[in-house]
């Protein structure tokens, strides 16, 4: 009884001090699944982390030219990597990267805002990385994704419980083209060469549309190599057998920009 006790009080003096974010997070008592592989044979989930930059209207345009399908893992401003100081996904450029990939019929993801190591964050802090990027994904393409990838890959208990707070599935990977962490184009070549040969029954990858030999030559390679054993090219949400984008009772339309949209 005493025990008990103890825990009621426990949970009177968390509510007491937690912000409505953590409530929120209390209540739902959940943690999102994590995806790692995908689901389906013969299929493989080509993805693209760090976009939208200079180089996603050649990828879509690549996909495009094989009939082939990429999801898009895309955050938000110049803390995302590579970005020249000043740069922000409302930017118009970016924003017709984004528009033209959706209306290709390739998937969006959220990358987070400033892709930071969430595992270092709070949970509001990591509740506001993923909250900025579907809100620009609301804003910009009238949608809010469903499914999410970590930067770098890392993630812990409270990033998958603000991930399912928030009815969002967590994406990573089984086959990395190293374009990420110094390999050469020719390197990653060797990599899809490797894993064409081993033929497993599905591939979800991880790539960059931040490089160009990613974009003009290692892309090209891939879709050539895997097609010719047999592989067809789907979003990750196809390989998973889920749904792309989160439903809402409120149903979500491209707008205007305005002096709101800003990073």
């Amino acid at each position: 009884m005493l025990s008990i006790i103890l825990s009621l009080v426990a949970l009177v003096v968390v509510a007491v001090n937690a912000s409505p974010i953590e409530l929120e997070g209390l209540e739902k008592r959940g943690l999102a699944t994590v995806y790692t592989s995908c689901k389906n044979a013969n299929q493989v989930a080509l993805t693209f982390d760090d976009g939208g930059w200079i180089y996603e209207a050649h990828v879509v345009d690549t996909l495009n030219q094989w009939g082939a399908k990429g999801t898009f893992f895309s955050c938000s401003v110049n803390s995302c990597i590579y970005r020249p100081s000043g740069e922000c996904i409302y930017d118009k450029s970016r924003m017709s990267n984004l528009t033209h990939a959706y209306n290709s019929g390739h998937q969006i993801g959220s990358h987070t805002w400033r892709h930071l190591d969430l595992t270092t964050l709070s949970w509001d802090q990591v509740h506001d990385q993923m909250w900025r990027t579907e809100l620009a994904m609301q804003r910009i393409l009238g949608v809010s994704p469903a499914l999410m990838r970590p930067p770098y890959g890392n993630l812990n208990n409270n990033v998958r419980a603000v991930a399912a707070n928030r009815n969002q599935s967590i994406v990573t990977w089984d086959f990395d083209s190293g374009d990420s962490v110094g390999l050469t184009v020719q390197e990653s070549e060797q990599r899809y060469a490797q894993i064409a040969k081993q033929h497993p029954k599905n591939i979800l990858t991880l790539n960059h549309e931040t490089y160009a030999s990613t974009v003009y030559t290692l892309l090209p390679y891939a879709l050539k190599t895997l097609s010719a054993k047999g592989y067809k090219f789907v979003t990750v949400a196809e390989c998973l057998n889920l749904a792309p984008y989160k439903k809402s009772g409120t149903t979500y339309k491209p707008g205007k920009p305005d002096g709101s949209w800003n990073c």
